[in-house]
């Protein structure tokens, strides 16, 4: 019986198609996306693409557990409201994100036009969760949350099931890595939210 060999964690393929093709404009990127169902597709703040491959089943069910606890505190606090990995946001530095967990506050959200609630929202989440798969690369997804603290983010949670770690990132803090936590509080941003990590550890 054939050995499988696990993937190593890798890089998204970053695509610069020069100056043409980076000012394609929001309805051309949307659409774009739109044609390439199969992939999760964000663009950085100098207008590449980026372009990941979807999960494996064990992600998959870590993202849908993380998202049903989530999505109960969000319905019951009702100061926010909760995305999932399909919805991009258009942040400050103008990159294209798409966070595996997202939350904004109600008043920020109710504060743009139907128009900007339909296509990527120009807003930076208040909240975001990256949840690293087996072929992430965890420099990469480090980066990707300095971004999002330094466009706007007031917590976010780098979930790494693979080395049972998650790095708490803050506004205005150093990011703290804690090693096999049980759960995890979303204190102060998130009042009264908990999440517990057996689950998404798979034990």
């Amino acid at each position: 019986m054939a050995t499988q060999v696990p993937l190593p964690p890798s890089e998204p393929l970053v695509f610069n198609f020069g100056d043409t093709l980076r000012g394609m404009t929001d309805c051309q990127f949307h659409e774009f996306c739109r044609l390439n169902p199969q992939f999760r597709i964000e663009r950085n703040s100098d207008g590449d693409l980026v372009i990941m491959p979807p999960t494996g089943g064990e992600t998959g069910k870590a993202n849908f557990d993380l998202i049903a606890a989530f999505g109960a505190w969000v319905k019951a606090d009702g100061s926010g409201i909760g995305f999932d990995s399909s919805t991009g946001f258009t942040l400050p530095n103008r990159a294209k994100r798409s966070p595996d967990l997202a939350w904004v506050k109600r008043a920020r959200w109710d504060g743009l036009t139907p128009e900007q609630r339909e296509d990527f929202p120009p807003l930076c989440p208040d909240f975001v969760v990256e949840l690293r798969s087996k072929t992430d690369s965890l420099d990469t997804l480090k980066a990707k949350m300095q971004e999002y603290i330094a466009n706007g983010t007031q917590l976010g949670w780098l979930i790494d099931p693979i080395q049972k770690m998650v790095h708490v990132y803050r506004a205005g803090a150093e990011a703290v890595t804690l090693d096999n936590p049980e759960t995890l509080s979303g204190a102060p941003v998130l009042r009264g939210f908990v999440l517990h990590l057996a689950e998404i550890w798979g034990t």
